[in-house]
């Protein structure tokens, strides 16, 4: 069966745990497996990014990385 969480795709949640305790933003992505979230401008990790056809010189990019669902809670509004 799957799992149904409260929190949806589109929603406004503030993280209550963590290195990001009190940001809010809009959920991006809703992990069932994981039971995680990705939060936009939240848990900012830096990657680094092999040479590929689309990206011919590689690097870094910061990228969202996912918070477990009990360390967010929905926001009004």
């Amino acid at each position: 069966m799957a799992k149904k969480f409260k929190i949806k795709k589109g929603d406004t949640v503030m993280v209550i745990a963590g290195d990001d305790k009190g940001k809010t933003g809009t959920v991006l992505k809703v992990l069932t497996k994981k039971d995680a979230v990705i939060v936009e401008g939240c848990k900012i990790a830096r990657k680094a990014i092999k040479p590929s056809e689309q990206n011919k010189e590689g690097g870094f990019v910061n990228k969202e990385m996912p918070i477990h669902i009990s360390n967010v809670k929905k926001v009004e509004g």
